[in-house]
């Protein structure tokens, strides 16, 4: 096992690097949900099984691309390590049944799976761009669902939003997949790594996509994401600078001729209680804080669950670790969100900085409203290739890319 200085004989084949591709590809495939109306007659069952297995392939695919375990040093990745500890430490118990070990089980395979493929990550800028094709195809399948059956894509009984019918898709994760890829890709415009004819044909489809999920959370984590981004940029790029002057003058506009539409697209359709209660998110937290609880809940929570409190959503991601893995797991969450956060502002400004801190902010403003960072999840995800995108340099990597830019032939 290899910890610390990155070893450089790893395999770097274009064909070990479309595993790692197709290894992360599954990682996000585990984490989509299953919950909800298909056009495919497929049991909810093996939807089930499909996803939850992907993370085993996925870890057996690293393995074999990494036999000797060399991983990158990485603070998050440690820090997830601890609370995983912390969840089998919660979830033995058995508060929350067998599934609480088997969600221990999963989590332990998906930090060991990113472990794996961390010697990969030391050149992550192109890495981005793998992360936004994988998300821009499952936007794809829900936009051929909106095609192929509007009536259920757009149903009434979800109030009129964007759900995924290929494969059932919440709202909410649609509205998260778009802002994340719209997010990436206009951040790699400003800095030059991609072309304007990306940005259209990505940003394009995936705004409407956005809007028709009326996904509030995820709009106002781009929009932020962008605007902390965007910021970071000021000093050292000049598209920068001009993007963010007429997105101003455009978002003045905006809110000036486009007000009552805004405001309705915001309200949808909902009374002054219901928003101001978070669509009744507000009444679950109340009730899952209300709960009596011993001390060795209050500490290490009752385990692994589907992150619903008497059969209802809790959407909070600090309220969901509190009730799953007690204070020690919203500590452990804080640490690695600090850490982040700290490398993120000791960074010097560069497109990988940029990016990061897109992720991170959207992270962050999303953790209020939705659950994800105490378990395998999409924010997880976004939360690793951050912290692969601020890590220092590897002097081993460096070194060999000078050896190959100096004999392009004698290294493979």
């Amino acid at each position: 096992m290899t910890y610390g200085r990155i070893a450089t004989d790893v395999a770097r084949t274009p064909q070990t690097l479309r595993v790692i591709r197709f290894v992360w590809a599954l990682l996000v495939f585990n984490t989509l949900g299953s919950l909800g109306a298909s056009v495919l007659p497929i049991p909810r069952s093996v939807l089930q099984m499909l996803t939850m297995s992907s993370v085993g392939f996925a870890f057996v695919l690293a393995l074999a691309v990494n036999p000797r375990f060399k991983f990158r040093p990485s603070a998050y990745l440690l820090l997830l390590t601890l609370l995983l500890v912390g969840s089998l430490a919660s979830s033995v118990r058995l508060q929350s049944g067998w599934g609480a070990l088997f969600r221990c089980a999963r989590f332990g395979l998906f930090i060991g799976t990113l472990w794996l493929i961390s010697p990969w990550m030391d050149n992550v800028l192109h890495f981005v761009k793998h992360h936004v094709r994988v998300l821009c195809a499952l936007l794809a399948s829900v936009a051929i669902g909106l095609v192929v059956a509007p009536g259920m894509a757009l149903a009434e009984i979800n109030d009129g939003r964007l759900f995924g019918v290929l494969w059932p898709l919440t709202a909410t994760q649609v509205g998260q997949y778009a802002a994340i890829a719209i997010g990436l890709t206009i951040l790699l415009w400003l800095n030059k790594l991609t072309t304007g004819r990306s940005v259209a044909l990505i940003c394009g489809p995936a705004t409407v996509l956005l809007v028709l999920t009326h996904t509030r959370t995820a709009t106002a984590g781009l929009v932020a994401g962008l605007a902390v981004a965007g910021l970071s940029m000021l000093l050292t790029n000049a598209r920068a600078r001009k993007v963010l002057a007429w997105a101003i003058a455009v978002a003045v506009a905006g809110v000036v001729l486009l007000g009552a539409f805004l405001q309705a697209w915001l309200l949808r359709g909902q009374d002054k209680e219901n928003f101001t209660n978070l669509t009744g998110r507000a009444k679950v937290w109340d009730r899952l804080l209300d709960l009596p609880r011993t001390w060795y809940e209050q500490a290490f929570g009752t385990g692994l669950s589907n992150k619903s409190f008497d059969g209802l959503p809790i959407d909070n991601s600090w309220l969901a670790v509190y009730h799953e893995q007690g204070y020690m797991g919203v500590v452990i969450v804080v640490l690695f969100l600090l850490t982040l956060v700290v490398a993120a502002i000791s960074r010097p400004p560069s497109p990988a900085r940029a990016c990061a801190l897109f992720l991170i902010s959207y992270c962050l403003l999303a953790s209020y409203t939705e659950a994800g960072l105490g378990d395998a999840s999409p924010y997880l995800l976004h939360l690793a290739l951050a912290s692969w995108l601020l890590a220092a340099p590897s002097p081993d990597r460096d070194a060999l890319v000078s050896v190959r830019a100096e004999h392009p032939s004698g290294v493979t």
